[in-house]
């Protein structure tokens, strides 16, 4: 009996929730760091923006140029990984049949989504280092209220990512690589990332301001402020869209 008992050690089954969420994250993670043309979109492309639009004077920004970008590339930050680099990997895995796969274990709907999200954050604070850093070589000082710039970030990366999602649902993965890059590029122009939405013309204005990514560079800009402001406006405009965006991406969210 004891020989026959031993014949199933270790127990077959399920690991801890948390040990599977974790090991997906890691994955994940691994997953985004390999890709070269992801890396390039998430960290050299808001670097070069902040350097060059603070070196070349090709617009008028004031006298404190740094300090008008860094919040600004902090967002085209946060939606290049939470939004276009999110979209495309999901929409690929469906199609790769990763995602069948991932279905068919303890994981779960929930679980993947934790850990997509954990993954996210992990890659973002190493932009954000990064960018602070660089920031801080061109002539940055830091100030402003870090728990406000934290608040707008963590909701940027909520509504993107349901964003995200969402197009990765709706979309074919070819189709969703062409669609996100290309709000990518749009979102970049009028989200007020490198020039203020106030030198947009008219007619464009209102709508550009229910944007995400213009509430969440207002938002950062009025947090990175030496007298710290929170921008409720901006706020409330981005816990709209994350709320939206990931009620709309749970219900179009599929495995195969």
């Amino acid at each position: 009996m004891r020989e026959e008992n031993a014949a199933f050690a270790p127990r077959p089954g399920a690991a801890p929730a948390l040990r599977r969420v974790t090991a997906q994250a890691t994955m994940e993670l691994r997953l985004q760091l390999r890709n070269g043309e992801q890396l390039l979109l998430t960290m050299a492309i808001p670097v070069l923006l902040l350097v060059f639009f603070t070196v070349a004077p090709v617009l008028d920004l004031g006298r404190d140029r740094v300090d008008f970008l860094l919040p600004g590339v902090i967002a085209l930050a946060v939606m290049s990984t939470a939004f276009t680099g999110q979209a495309i990997a999901t929409a690929f895995d469906r199609r790769h049949g990763v995602l069948k796969r991932l279905g068919a274990t303890p994981l779960g709907r929930s679980g993947l989504i934790l850990a997509k999200t954990l993954a996210i954050l992990a890659v973002e604070v190493l932009q954000i280092a990064v960018l602070l850093a660089v920031a801080a070589i061109l002539g940055w000082r830091p100030h402003g209220s870090g728990a406000a710039a934290l608040a707008f970030v963590l909701l940027g990366t909520a509504a993107f990512s349901g964003l995200g999602l969402l197009m990765a649902g709706l979309l074919r993965a070819e189709a969703t690589l062409g669609a996100a890059n290309l709000v990518y590029l749009v979102l970049l122009v009028l989200g007020g990332v490198v020039f203020p939405v106030s030198l947009l013309p008219t007619s464009l204005r209102l709508g550009v301001s229910f944007l995400p990514i213009t509430a969440l560079t207002g938002g950062l800009r009025a947090a990175f402020q030496p007298a710290a402001m929170t921008s409720v406006r901006d706020l409330i405009q981005l816990a709209a869209w994350a709320a939206a965006g990931i009620a709309a991406a749970s219900t179009t969210f599929r495995w195969e």
